[in-house]
């Protein structure tokens, strides 16, 4: 199984900054380890926006030791870009499927809802959560009352 993580940033990376994540992530997945075994990392930035870590655990299991590995490289990325990467307030999404992304805090997305200005049938949001490469590619660019948004905000 792939096991995946995803960070969402506050706003939209520039180019120059994607080229510097990869920098950096590449270095990192290459010497990427848990217990002395190599993991196999791999990451990908989708919409300049989402900075998604993978581990292929059908070669090594990652532990709790790895993964802190990971989120302290990440805090360095936020620190040095000025990004939040962890705050789960921020909510990604789009009003329709082929809209520009927009991210909001949680209390702005609140009151789009309230206005009826977005909906659970014409949302689709960005569903962090997920935890592996095949609920990635089904659960996570989901419209709202098929995600965890709906129990939280409808």
């Amino acid at each position: 199984m792939k096991r995946v993580w995803i960070y969402q940033s506050n706003r939209f990376f520039l180019q120059d900054e994607i080229r510097k994540i990869e920098q950096v992530l590449q270095e990192f997945v290459a010497q990427w380890t848990a217990h002395g075994n190599q993991l196999a990392g791999s990451f990908e930035i989708r919409y300049d926006l989402f900075i998604v870590l993978m581990v292929d655990e059908e070669k090594a299991m990652v532990t709790g030791c790895s993964i802190d590995k990971s989120v302290h490289l990440l805090k360095k990325i936020e620190q040095a870009l000025e990004v939040s990467l962890f705050d789960r307030l921020q909510i990604a999404f789009r009003r329709a499927a082929n809209e520009p992304i927009q991210v909001v805090p949680q209390n702005v997305f609140r009151s789009l809802l309230a206005k009826d200005e977005v909906n659970s049938d014409t949302v689709v949001v960005f569903n962090n959560m997920v935890t592996s490469a095949e609920e990635l590619a089904t659960k996570w660019e989901v419209p709202m009352k098929a995600s965890w948004h709906s129990k939280v905000f409808l």
